[in-house]
């Protein structure tokens, strides 16, 4: 018993100094799981390829001949998602010059120490390949904002799926209403872009105030009923735009296409990536505005207190209830704008098949430990994987099986630490319940902490 006893103290010893970290050591241990991710991913690379047979031997190490090279898997997923930044002669031959010798005089030596340049000299970093990494990236920060607000104010969306589908669906309809009774070109842009964008979250707020109300007037578990409205969401989209909003000219479960000035264009990337730059700078105002609203404002300061200690909120003055609705409001709306990202930037209409962006949020807001300032490189890392795996499945011999499997383990890596972090903060939170709720006095605490700061 005492071994279990020691073992349990131990374990809550380490927990609570997870719970205790700086942001700095957060990041620090982020960027230690993604290389220890990345080594372990280039083992898992070199066993497959080992266990596979080839005609030729891709890459040869200790002696050994392997299938599949490590190297050259990570160099093209970076590559491929950035189109083609780093010097495709890196694998090839030495990097280090091998006739430089630092001894033989102070400055004076044969030769360059190094031999190749790192980068392409005729990179274009506006190319289509990173366009497409950037329109993930985009469409998972708003998705991944989403998961994050309701994640701070301690409730579990995992119906921003179903909200993203809903805004969508709504931005389609409304600006395809709006189109004939509004002046076409620059003018039409201004007007049917932001209401489209608005019409989007407003759905999508909407959408998500029923699991919110359940939650605060039903105590209905909001993991059930968002899970429910996700599937609620994607059958009546698919039967409001089958039975009456179907566009006659085509054969798929789609609405009528929006005319070019009603959408979000390139800009300076090639047409036909599918991506804004527009889209993207709104998407880090949102992650400013939804960080000072959480850090630095009353309202922000009842929600993550709500998600904190419950208890103590509503004996501090918050309305527990009202917070639990409008914070699933919040999520909800973000979701809703992701959904109309997806069709003012990607599609240019709404179409079934919905990608399923509001469950990577999911991966997102964990790999972001709940920070709306962590969604950027979170969403950026997950739009990098996502979009350099194909470059690897068409460019190398590796399996897409293979390569999905090292895109969840960079994922599961780099998310564990925020997991357990979050493990512990419940724990030190039931074990010292006073520390985050009220002054004695019944005013709120004077602590501010919350959350993920």
């Amino acid at each position: 018993m005492s071994t279990i006893t020691d073992a349990r103290r131990t374990a809550r010893s380490m927990l609570r100094r997870l719970v205790a970290l700086s942001g700095v050591e957060r990041l620090l241990i982020s960027l230690a799981a993604l290389v220890l991710a990345i080594f372990v991913g280039a083992g898992l690379i070199l066993v497959s390829g080992r266990i596979t047979t080839c005609s030729q031997a891709a890459a040869v190490y200790f002696g050994t001949g392997f299938c599949y090279d490590p190297t050259e898997v990570f160099f093209v997923l970076f590559n491929g998602a950035f189109g083609n930044p780093l010097n495709p002669k890196l694998l090839t031959g030495p990097l280090v010059n091998p006739s430089w010798n630092p001894l033989h005089g102070p400055v004076t030596f044969s030769g360059p120490l190094v031999t190749k340049a790192l980068f392409t000299a005729q990179w274009n970093p506006l190319n289509f390949s990173a366009a497409l990494t950037l329109k993930e990236t985009t469409l998972l920060v708003f998705t991944g904002l989403s998961v994050a607000v309701a994640f701070r104010a301690g409730l579990f969306n995992i119906g921003t799926q179903g909200q993203l589908v809903i805004g969508g669906l709504v931005t389609a309809l409304v600006v395809g209403i709006l189109v004939p009774v509004v002046p076409g070109g620059f003018a039409g842009s201004i007007l049917l872009i932001p209401v489209g964008t608005l019409a989007g979250a407003a759905a999508g707020g909407l959408y998500a105030a029923i699991p919110g109300a359940l939650k605060a007037y039903a105590d209905a578990n909001e993991v059930i009923t968002t899970i429910m409205l996700n599937f609620i969401a994607a059958k009546l989209a698919y039967v409001a735009v089958s039975e009456f909003f179907k566009n006659p000219d085509s054969q798929v479960i789609e609405t009528a296409p929006l005319p070019d000035y009603a959408t979000l264009g390139s800009v300076v990337f090639p047409q036909g990536s599918d991506f804004s730059i527009l889209s993207l700078l709104f998407a880090l105002l949102l992650v400013i505005g939804i960080w000072y609203l959480i850090e630095r404002t009353s309202y922000g300061f009842d929600l993550r207190t709500s998600g904190i200690q419950p208890e103590a909120a509503e004996y501090g003055g918050v309305d527990a209830k009202r917070t639990v609705v409008t914070s699933m409001m919040l999520s909800g709306a973000l979701g809703g704008i992701g959904g109309a990202m997806w069709v003012l930037m990607v599609m240019g209409k709404w179409q079934s098949g919905v990608p399923s962006l509001g469950f990577d949020g999911i991966t997102v807001s964990i790999l972001a430990g709940n920070n709306p300032l962590g969604a950027i490189p979170a969403a950026l890392l997950f739009g990098t994987l996502k979009s350099g795996s194909l470059a690897v499945q068409f460019n190398t011999g590796v399996p897409k099986q293979l390569v999905g499997v090292l895109r969840g383990l960079i994922i599961l890596f780099v998310a564990m630490p925020e997991f357990f972090r979050a493990i512990g903060t419940n724990i030190v939170d039931l074990e010292e319940p006073d520390q985050k709720a009220v002054a004695t006095d019944g005013g709120r605490s004077v602590s501010t902490e919350g959350g993920d700061e």
